[in-house]
């Protein structure tokens, strides 16, 4: 009978299998056939036909086919049942049984009338049965042993069989459950291996390590998946062998020898399943893993590739060769330092390369792409190097170049020292000539050594680097040379007549003094740079100050010619100038290391665990704008003085050009207080002791801090010697500029570090314009308006106060000394008040004290006496104070000079009432007319009336009544005391004074005059010398520069002479008032002379 069902499970089952109607007790016939029990169940009949199909179906599937092929053995035990039941159970058996049949065994039951129906019927009805077997009706067990061993047969039949329905059925379950799994098992492998076979390669790194991550872990599923299903296979293993654990004589039925087979193929089968999986994912994981080498190399080449790129962009920019030996020296270091911080992505390159080849080795699928890109790193490696030696070499030969050129240079310089040297006075003897002779001859024979022997060899050896410039130094050079050779053989000509003919002796004769301090320009042949080895250090301090001892001493003994002299003050110039060079070089330098080694290194992420919680983001406060000053030197003043080494006496020009770029160091110095609190706060850092152990400097980083200061300061000691050797060179001039804007900085710098000091003010101090002066001064007040006795006592209690003047106001501020160290100890200074410039006005000299000066507004309401601390920072101040007050009255002049022009000439001039017009009157309205046009001049403004008024009795002059046409207010206004005399208020009198010696502007000039007479204009600035004899005093016109002897009276009649003293104001008040001014030119206030005015 075949089996077309579908196989069932125990699982599917389970609940009919339990009911043991039948069970497959795992014995065997003596031919081999399985043996189906079926037990006595009283049930039996109730069991419907569907269950009890499916149980004989999954029954016979157990066995082997080769058992089942033989045929079952049927056991039927009705021992307890009827006939009946027994004839309905095998005809039931009969017709529904699956498999083929070998025997049917019934055990009949045991009553006697039972067991005769059943003979009767068995022999009657044996047909009804309709089996092709043989039935056979058992009355006992015995005979059941007949047919079937005991050992065959369960304990219920008689027989020794161990066999537990439950532990069958567990067994049962869980083999197929096994065999499912595995088969799940068998089937994700196949699956995932069909997906990892499919999978296309990427093309990046992070997709790669994606992909390969996934899959591991994947894998890492599959393979905890397979070891649980081991498990549980080993384990049922065990389980079905536990009975000969138990009883070691006991052996296993052939049922459980064939699922202890089955459990163990399956065992074996997920095994085989498993290596060969993990054969597949080792091939698998290693394509993927050369994969990413390769994206990872790919991506390490192109980022290599782009830095040796970049490495040979910035090799090919290396092509200047130095136009001096230490301009060489540093392209040198230049090279070195590049060469040394590419060092990182040549290793790099060459690592890249060993990888690729080791990539190679181990035999990657993708060896024709690794091998290209190998070579080409090789190419370009080798390329940059041969690249990098190429320039060292040619950098080397301009070294070479270059010391030779400096050694002819020197060799030059020494003999130009030696002719010098050499006293005329000695050489007119035979011995002195012979002398003389040997040492130019002596000297000579290291020519060999040091003078450049043949220009076209120069030119052949040193082609590859002789550019234009560095060609034009060697013809330099080399006419340097031939030009002093040519000086040694005329001396030596010279010596040699002397030596051979004795002569009579001569009395030698001192050069003119005058000759001694000329100093022509220098030769074009000058030294073009400056060297940093120990023979140029050694000129650092001071060659040029020995080498004009040397030249001073030799003057008196002999008389040399203007050609030397002009040599030996070149020599000092040059000399100067390598100093210059120099220093500027070192300091660039160590402006680099300070930025590089320090304020770079905040920003290490490497160095941030050493930098204290006080640095953080303080970068700006410790360096200030250093960096831009590194740029300013490095970029910009270092490479324009270079450009200047063949023409030192002009360097004056390179300053003047970037005078305005030398302003960043205000800005340095007026952070400096900010960074040295900072500095004291964090010196103790970590970080900085790293920082200086990384550099190697032996002073720490608040020395590198001060260089700026020190530098500034250090170009004004430059400038000065370059000066004192350049008086009669064509640049003299602007070495003069250049000192003094140099010293206009200082000031300037100065200035500001005391101005950020002021605290109290309210306004912003940038709004008051230019600081020009600032210093220390005793203060006295005088205030009208104030109390007597306050007034009295000011006068005997000075105010020590700070004065600031700036362009629009002058503030005073007390001094108050801080403690601490450093910049800290500076003082600070408290606003007290301040003046507005527009209002105030000044009176030059104050009786008693050369050293005093007023500065006072509203009309004198408000006094201030100020004494200096020499009458020279006096005479700065007042100087200093006119100008501003000059340039405000010319600015208001200017504004409004159209408007007062087009007054005066369009209204007509009044006479006073019941008078006639004087010929002074007619002389001072000529005299407006003829001035209206002058832009200086204030009497545009007034009107003649005003010039009759009388002035009040002890006052001077008064302000002029407005007339109605006039405008009411132009802007601009002059002081309200047109003369300032303290004097003439303390003793209430009035007239003119006596002429005391200053600068005085004419009031009325002499113009008609005749021309052997001291001719004056109106406007001109005088100066009254001295007091002669016979009432004369001598007069110097400061705008004509001529001098002359003037009666006193003559004097009084041109200048104002009523006040005590010169006064200059600009303050508020209406427009018709005038200014008489005898110290400043801008103040001509009268057109007539003083006597007339007061008539």
């Amino acid at each position: 009978m075949h089996r077309d069902i579908s196989p069932l499970c125990a699982a599917d089952i389970q609940d009919q299998l339990k009911k043991r109607f039948a069970y497959l007790s795992g014995g065997r016939g003596q031919d081999g056939s399985p043996v189906i029990t079926f037990p006595d169940y009283p049930a039996f009949s109730d069991v419907p036909d569907k269950e009890f199909q499916n149980v004989m179906t999954y029954l016979t599937s157990i066995p082997s086919l080769q058992d089942a092929g033989i045929g079952f053995i049927l056991v039927i035990d009705r021992r307890q049942d009827k006939w009946t039941s027994v004839k309905a159970s095998i005809l039931r058996i009969a017709a529904s049984f699956p498999a083929n049949l070998r025997l049917v065994l019934v055990l009949r039951p045991t009553g006697l009338l039972q067991r005769t129906l059943s003979d009767l019927a068995l022999k009657f009805n044996r047909d009804d049965f309709n089996m092709k077997v043989p039935v056979i009706m058992l009355s006992s067990v015995p005979e059941l042993h007949g047919y079937i061993d005991k050992s065959q047969l369960t304990e219920d039949l008689g027989g020794t069989l161990d066999y537990c329905h439950t532990r069958w059925l567990c067994h049962r379950t869980a083999i197929e459950g096994f065999a499912l799994m595995v088969k799940q098992t068998a089937q994700m492998l196949q699956s995932f291996g069909t997906e990892l076979a499919e999978t296309e390669l990427p093309n990046d790194v992070p997709s790669t390590n994606s992909v390969l991550c996934a899959h591991t872990e994947k894998k890492d599923k599959a393979k905890e998946d397979m070891k649980l299903a081991l498990d549980e296979g080993r384990s049922l293993l065990e389980n079905i062998r536990e009975p000969l654990g138990k009883c070691g004589e006991q052996s296993l039925n052939q049922d459980q020898l064939d699922n202890q087979t089955t459990v163990q193929r399956l065992l074996d089968q997920l095994t085989e399943t498993e290596a060969a999986f993990d054969e597949f994912w080792a091939k698998h994981e290693q394509k993927l893993r050369q994969c990413l080498q390769l994206r990872q190399f790919e991506q390490d080449f192109r980022e290599v590739k782009a830095s040796l790129d970049a490495l040979a962009q910035k090799i090919a920019t290396f092509t200047d060769v130095g136009n001096s030996r230490a301009h060489a020296e540093h392209l040198l270091k230049d090279l070195a330092s590049f060469e040394d911080k590419s060092s990182a992505s040549m290793e790099r390159a060459r690592g890249l390369s060993l990888e690729g080849e080791q990539l190679i080795d181990s035999k990657h699928y993708a060896v024709d792409s690794i091998r290209p890109k190998c070579h080409e790193l090789q190419h370009l490696c080798e390329q940059f190097v041969a690249e990098v030696e190429r320039r060292r070499e040619l950098l080397s030969k301009s070294l070479e170049l270059h010391h030779l050129l400096e050694a002819s240079m020197k060799w030059c310089d020494q003999g130009i020292y030696l002719l010098a040297s050499q006293p005329v006075d000695k050489c007119q003897s035979q011995d002195g000539a012979e002398a003389a002779l040997q040492e130019i001859e002596k000297f000579l024979e290291t020519g060999a050594e040091n003078k450049i022997q043949e220009l076209s060899k120069i030119y052949q050896d040193y082609e590859s680097i002789l550019t234009k410039d560095l060609m034009e130094h060697v013809q330099k050079v080399f006419q340097k040379q031939e030009g002093m050779e040519e000086m040694f053989h005329r001396r030596q000509a010279s010596l040699k007549k002397l030596a051979a003919k004795q002569m009579r002796p001569v009395q030698p004769v001192a050069p003119r003094p005058e000759a001694l301090t000329k100093s022509p320009c220098p030769s074009p042949g000058s030294r073009r740079g400056s060297e940093n080895s120990s023979e140029g250090s050694g000129l650092r301090r001071g060659p040029y100050r020995r080498a004009k001892s040397e030249m001073s001493e030799s003057r008196p003994g002999r008389s040399s010619s203007t050609g030397d002299e002009e040599e030996g003050l070149a020599i000092l110039r040059r000399h100067v100038m390598n100093e210059l060079l120099d220093t500027e070089r070192v300091y660039v330098e160590e402006l680099l290391c300070v930025l590089e080694g320090y304020a770079a290194e905040l920003d290490n992420p490497l160095m941030a665990h050493l930098v204290s919680p006080g640095l953080q983001n303080k970068k700006d406060v410790l360096f200030g704008n250093m960096e831009e000053i590194y740029h300013f030197h490095n970029r910009i003043f270092l490479r324009e003085l270079e450009g200047y080494t063949d023409c030192p006496e002009l360097v004056g020009r390179c300053f003047l050009e970037r005078m305005e770029e030398f302003q960043i160091y205000e800005k340095y110095c007026q952070n400096k207080p900010r960074s040295e609190s900072l500095w004291r706060q964090c010196s103790d850092s970590p970080f900085f002791q790293e920082c200086q152990r990384k550099l190697d400097h032996k002073l720490s980083l608040d020395s590198y801090l001060l260089k700026p200061v020190q530098r500034i300061t250090k170009y004004q000691l430059l400038l000065k010697e370059m000066l004192k050797y350049s008086r009669s060179c064509a640049g003299a001039e602007h070495l003069q500029e250049a000192l003094s804007s140099i010293l206009g900085v200082l000031k300037t710098v100065n200035d500001s570090m005391h101005l950020i000091a002021v605290t109290g003010y309210d306004g912003n101090l940038s709004e008051l314009g230019k600081l020009l002066m600032q210093g220390s001064f005793s203060v006295w007040t005088d205030h009208k308006k104030g109390h007597s006795k306050v007034k009295d006592l000011a006068r005997f209690k000075p105010m020590q106060r700070h004065l600031f003047l700036h362009e629009k106001a002058v503030l005073f501020c007390k001094r108050r000394e801080e403690s601490g160290e450093g910049y800290e100890k500076a003082p600070s200074y408290s606003y007290k008040q301040s003046l507005n410039m527009a209002a105030v006005g000044i009176t030059e000299s104050v009786k008693g004290d050369v050293r005093k000066f007023e500065i006072w507004c509203n009309g004198r309401e408000e006094v201030y006496i100020v004494q200096a601390p020499t009458p020279e920072v006096k005479a700065a101040w007042v100087s200093e104070i006119r100008k501003v007050l000059t340039s405000q009255l010319q600015a208001c002049r200017e504004a409004s000079q159209h408007r007062a022009l087009e007054q005066s000439q369009s209204l007509p001039l009044p006479a006073p009432p019941g008078t006639s017009p004087s010929k002074g009157t007619t002389r001072n309205i000529k005299k407006l007319e003829e001035r209206k046009t002058d832009p200086l001049s204030l009497e545009g403004y007034v009107s003649p009336t005003s010039l009759l008024k009388p002035p009040e009795k002890g006052r001077g002059w008064t302000k002029t009544s407005q007339p109605s046409e006039a405008p009411e207010d132009d802007g601009w206004s002059s002081a309200e005391e047109l003369i300032n005399s303290s004097d003439a208020e303390e003793e209430g009198r009035v007239g003119p004074r006596k002429l005391v010696p200053g600068k005085y502007t004419v009031v009325l000039g002499d113009e008609k005059g005749s021309p052997d007479a001291f001719a004056v204009r109106s406007g001109d600035v005088v100066e009254v010398v001295q007091e002669g004899d016979e009432g004369l005093w001598y007069v110097r016109n400061l705008t004509s520069s001529k001098e002359s002897w003037v009666p006193a009276s003559s004097l009084a009649s041109l200048l104002c002479t009523s006040g005590s003293a010169q006064c200059l104001s600009s303050s508020e008040s209406s427009a018709g008032s005038t200014l008489l001014s005898a110290s400043s030119s801008c103040g001509e206030s009268c057109g007539a002379p003083l006597s007339e005015l007061q008539g």
